[in-house]
């Protein structure tokens, strides 16, 4: 029989053997690894993987979780998905949930660290503290930041989600809020997905509604701050108060 000469064999893809991570050393096993080591410990692919839970056949949860941020770039990007969106990537709906929720615990973690005993003195402070919870968004939303007599912040609040107009930002259901914490003055504040922090005449005309409303039940409208992705404008600043 004639032999094959070795530059005539037909090349093919090398196989990767599937190791279930249970089989995994202890050490190497991303749930055991947080129980040791804790969590900080973890990379990314890691906890990502935690939160996956199961794979699929032939892939482990790991590789799903190595897969998806290769593809997306990095965590900033894995938050402005949505379920279908990571469904379309290969992650199942249960588990693309369970990474919304977690990072939107994680965005309202930092938003609640940031924003304890912050005493609000000029527009930069409410943008160098607040500003990355609204990068990303694909929608506009407008918050309410009352404010105590000595500037202290309280509680901001999300108004309103959806393309701005004056039926979905009332002074009734802004100043509602404000009224309940008892707030002394208020800062508004909404992002612009386009990029440009511009105001339109829409945003001119609520801002104006807002502040006469607040002169009427006498709480103060300090300022209005549109973000829109590094940048911003205050209302106050470029005097259109």
């Amino acid at each position: 029989m004639k032999r094959q000469k070795s530059n005539d064999i037909k090349k093919t893809e090398p196989i990767l053997y599937h190791i279930p991570i249970k089989f995994w050393p202890a050490d190497e096993r991303p749930r055991e690894r947080l129980l040791k080591r804790g969590a900080s410990a973890l990379t990314d692919v890691e906890l990502l993987a935690i939160l996956i839970r199961i794979g699929k056949k032939g892939i482990t949860a790991v590789d799903l979780a190595r897969n998806l941020i290769t593809r997306i770039g990095s965590l900033s990007e894995l938050s402005k998905m949505s379920v279908h969106d990571m469904r379309r990537l290969g992650i199942g709906e249960n588990q693309a949930i369970t990474i919304l929720a977690a990072l939107e615990l994680s965005k309202r973690l930092r938003a609640s660290r940031s924003k304890d005993k912050i005493i609000i003195r000029s527009p930069e402070d409410i943008v160098k503290n607040f500003a990355m919870q609204f990068k990303g968004l694909l929608q506009e939303e407008f918050w309410i930041f009352p404010l105590n007599s000595t500037n202290r912040l309280l509680e901001p609040k999300q108004i309103s989600r959806g393309i701005l107009n004056s039926s979905l930002v009332h002074p009734r259901e802004c100043f509602r809020e404000a009224i309940s914490q008892s707030a002394a003055a208020v800062i508004f504040l909404h992002n612009h997905p386009s990029g440009n922090p511009e105001p339109s005449a829409e945003d001119l005309a609520i801002t104006r509604q807002l502040i006469d409303a607040g002169k009427i039940i006498g709480i103060s409208v300090h300022d209005h701050i549109i973000i829109a992705g590094d940048n911003y404008i205050s209302f106050a600043e470029r005097n259109l108060m």
